[in-house]
């Protein structure tokens, strides 16, 4: 390769080793100092070793001298440009860098770096004076990065210098992970060129930021922000499995998942009519209702419809995530911004006193997206009582409020044939569960019919139940509706005067 004539590889020789010389000699014991003709070739050797060593360390590999073999001599004076990505965009990074090396008439070779960990480093301080502890020449540290669902990974570097060379002549790039790990780190993954002149550097960063686009790893996938406990280096974005739902699965009441449809499916369906008819596509749905009663569930049904679309997923602690997850979500369009339990963050600012900085960030970012944008925010919450009207009511924000209510009796009956799965049901079996269960929701009733199952299983000489007995499903009935039962009725969000 090109620009690599000075370079003999990474060994850093401290002086000349190997087994003594039998001819040193050494004084025996009360010996005399007596000068003799020898001690002048030993005096010699020991000189010429101590001055050999001392050479051969001014000589050895450095990341000044090798970028000055690259670069040419008056690398100090050479512009520098740097950007730093999110820390949860390494795996992007690493992705542009990968397919940029890949481009005709270019060749590289990676260099790696150590002593980088905790440390504030850049070009200018590999090619400076060297100080004590600084980074070193050495074995590349790599990582192994999430790169999309079911696992996938992909090996990322996490500090090294890539030498560089193309038709446009030699160039240099310093890639340094951020210091630190998981949500809170500040400084991201850092990218820094060093080239001949302040334009070549420019677009070698503006391409890299074109190529982490094309190739993002989060496109078209559901990501949803918070490391995972057990997560490949605690990154702050995890990829998730797409939902396969159908729509017999779900169970609402009539003309409800048709409004949800439309608003969010149907945009997306549209998309190129509406913007040739100056429409906008940016549209927020908000669904509301007692929990489980299937707000979620209503919501995975969509993203099992919205192949290619990305999703960003915030609830919990990751709602404090908001703004880069609008930023992801703005960048790999079309895309939904899905926030459960938006009621968090957005209660009525005239409950509790001070500013609420997460509801005021969530309504600027919904606010600050362009007409054209093609972003879907979902929303859900248990109480849309709590809900800042301006977030809740105001058009452009919310356009869409959508009632998940309680299950009527026919919407039980569809429930329970729902949860049975291939359980064969007693003739009177299914009136018995509809009656009792004036009040319950569907994950009430999800729960019963796996109870009422076990039950049937537990009384069955060969554990597996023909059928699902009456008495099985009263037992577990009267098992949810026990006093006892109270806590547990409350979070499967069963009525407290069921019969």
């Amino acid at each position: 390769m090109s620009g690599w004539s000075g370079y003999s590889g990474l060994s850093v020789r401290s002086g000349v080793t190997g087994r003594a010389d039998p001819r040193d000699g050494v004084l025996a014991p009360g010996e005399p100092l007596r000068p003799e003709l020898a001690d002048v070739a030993r005096l010699g050797r020991h000189y010429l070793r101590r001055v050999l060593g001392t050479a051969r360390i001014d000589d050895a590999q450095t990341p000044a001298r090798m970028l000055a073999t690259h670069l040419g001599p008056l690398v100090s004076e050479l512009p520098v440009v740097g950007e730093t990505w999110p820390n949860f965009d390494h795996v992007n990074v690493q992705l542009a860098l990968d397919h940029w090396f890949a481009e005709p008439s270019r060749s590289h070779r990676l260099v790696g770096l150590i002593g980088f960990e905790k440390r504030m480093f850049s070009f200018g301080d590999l090619i400076g004076p060297q100080v004590p502890f600084a980074p070193a020449l050495g074995s590349v540290a790599m990582v192994s990065v999430p790169s999309g669902p079911g696992g996938r990974t992909l090996p990322c570097v996490r500090c090294g210098i890539y030498f560089v060379t193309d038709d446009r002549g030699p160039l240099a790039l310093l890639v340094r992970e951020a210091q630190g790990h998981g949500p809170r780190t500040r400084e991201g993954i850092r990218v820094e060129v060093m080239a001949a002149d302040q334009v070549r550097a420019d677009d070698v960063l503006h391409r890299l930021r074109e190529l982490a686009l094309v190739h993002n790893a989060y496109r078209g996938n559901i990501v949803s922000f918070g490391a995972e406990m057990f997560g490949p280096g605690d990154s702050v974005l995890s990829f998730q499995e797409r939902p396969r739902l159908e729509r017999d699965d779900l169970v609402l009441p009539e003309g409800t998942l048709e409004r949800v449809e439309q608003q969010v499916l149907g945009v997306a369906r549209h998309r190129a009519w509406l913007r040739a008819s100056g429409q906008h596509l940016k549209r927020g749905v908000l669904l509301y209702g007692p929990p489980g009663t299937g707000k979620t569930h209503t919501i995975r049904y969509l993203l099992s419809r919205l192949e290619g679309s990305t999703v960003v997923l915030l609830s919990g602690s990751a709602l404090g995530h908001i703004a880069s997850a609008c930023s992801v979500a703005r960048a790999l369009q079309p895309s939904v911004v899905v926030i459960e339990d938006v009621d968090l963050i957005a209660e009525q600012r005239g409950m509790h006193p001070g500013e609420h900085p997460l509801l005021f960030q969530l309504m600027n970012e919904m606010d600050g997206l362009g007409e054209d944008v093609d972003v879907a925010f979902l929303l859900t919450t248990n109480r849309v009582d709590l809900l800042e009207p301006a977030l809740a009511a105001r058009p452009g924000r919310v356009d869409e409020a959508v009632e998940i209510p309680i299950p009527d009796a026919t919407a039980r009956r569809a429930l329970v044939e729902l949860y049975r799965g291939s359980l064969a049901l007693e003739a009177d079996a299914l009136d018995a569960a509809v009656s009792r269960t004036e009040g319950v929701t569907a994950s009430f009733l999800k729960e019963l019919l796996r109870r009422a199952a076990l039950i049937s299983a537990l009384g069955s000489p060969t554990g597996e139940p023909p059928a699902l007995r009456t008495a099985a499903l009263s037992e577990a009935l009267d098992q949810l509706l026990d006093d006892r039962s109270k806590v547990t009725r409350a979070i499967l969000g069963g009525s407290r005067d069921a019969p």
